[in-house]
């Protein structure tokens, strides 16, 4: 990170007024309210970690906010990312929050980076920020900033939500260990759920992305010991914390002595989740539609868990939740049509995958589950 130097940098009388409570702070005072409007910090997404990352960092007086995101507001959004209402849905996120960041504090800049983050663009986006804040919830997107950040030398300050619990961290591969210490391969596609299948309470992400907000800030001003080296694990149900001692793995592809991986490389690929060329696997909501307005038989297998089916379903859908496949397999039979379903076709992917090795040939997933079917074929249908 480079240094950040004050001396040009000046607070006027509505900034010393607006930041009175952390100039009073002996830790802060006006150097370190200097180091914040002269810091310049990017985070990756805008949903559900990003909102309260961005809206602390913005109130605190970061000088400069990078966002990076590519999506519109979906009413299933408001649940957790607090950056957004009602009236916001269907805009751009990244319009959205540039309004209300400036509203919060019109001292800072905000700049906004419309697109997907890939390996082709990450290192010119980065390279003109100070700290990077990972609001992602994919894995290869994970990688992807955690190289990026290692190749230029900067912070990550990671954070990932799942239903109740939470993990927080800093990695600096200059003095510690980087991502791929802790995980140096990303687990088998599909087996661990986004929130988008799995689900997450909507005030988690407020809990970790305050969290992340407080490291950048530490790491700003240079106070604290960050979260270097160390994973703090958060139990939402139990209201507990946990912390784990993290150690820099000599042999890192990226951060050990002798690296192999120097340059971006294709993470979708790295970790497994290219699109299949199997075009046979799947079948697409309208596929579906026109095969069942024609009367045609087709098995219907929904893969989702039991409170999912209760929200949505298909009509004559038999419902085996996916980890309960392989026991109940007998319930189906290898010379009918199967069309399996999920949420958003990951884990009915996986589904297909495990009958057509168990000797199921016609059997194919729902291209974007019972959410791309009450999208383009039933809007009357609950979406979640």
């Amino acid at each position: 990170m480079r240094a950040l130097t004050t001396e040009t940098v000046s607070l006027s009388f509505e900034e010393i007024k607006r930041y009175g409570r952390h100039l009073i702070i002996p830790e802060v005072g006006m150097a370190g309210q200097k180091k914040l409007k002269s810091a310049r910090v990017l985070v990756v997404g805008a949903g559900g970690l990003g909102s309260p990352i961005s809206l602390y960092l913005a109130a605190a007086g970061v000088g400069k906010i990078g966002l990076v995101d590519f999506d519109l507001v979906d009413e299933s959004n408001l649940q957790r990312q607090v950056l957004y209402t009602t009236r916001d849905v269907k805009r751009p996120k990244l319009e959205v929050a540039k309004e209300r960041l400036t509203a919060l504090n019109p001292h800072i800049e905000v700049e906004t980076y419309e697109t997907r983050l890939t390996s082709e663009n990450a290192l010119d986006i980065i390279k003109d920020y100070d700290i990077v804040v990972d609001g992602t919830d994919n894995f290869p997107t994970r990688y992807l900033v955690n190289d990026a950040c290692v190749l230029l030398g900067k912070p990550n300050v990671y954070g990932s939500i799942f239903r109740f619990d939470g993990q927080v961290s800093v990695f600096d591969a200059r003095r510690g260990p980087c991502y791929r210490c802790l995980y140096p391969e990303p687990p088998p596609p599909g087996l661990v759920p986004s929130c988008a299948e799995g689900g997450v309470l909507g005030v988690l992400p407020g809990v970790i992305g305050a969290l992340q907000a407080m490291e950048t800030i530490k790491l700003i001003i240079g106070i604290g010991e960050p979260l270097v080296g160390r994973l703090l694990l958060f139990d939402g149900l139990h209201m507990s914390f946990t912390e784990l001692k993290l150690r820099k793995d000599p042999n890192c592809v990226v951060c050990g002595p002798n690296p192999r991986i120097r340059e971006l490389i294709d993470y979708e690929a790295f970790c497994g989740v290219t699109p299949s060329a199997d075009t046979g696997m799947h079948i697409t909501p309208e596929e579906l539609h026109e095969k069942l307005q024609k009367g045609e038989k087709v098995f219907l297998l929904d893969v989702r868990e039991p409170v999912e089916y209760e929200i949505c379903h298909l009509e004559n859908a038999v419902l085996i939740p996916l980890s309960k496949l392989p026991e109940h397999v007998n319930k189906l039979s290898l010379t009918d049509e199967i069309v399996a379903y999920c949420h958003t076709g990951v884990r009915s992917s996986m589904a297909v995958k495990l009958l057509r090795d168990l000797g199921f040939r016609r059997v194919r997933n729902l291209a974007g589950g019972i959410d791309a079917w009450a999208e383009r074929i039933d809007p009357s249908m609950p979406r979640y």
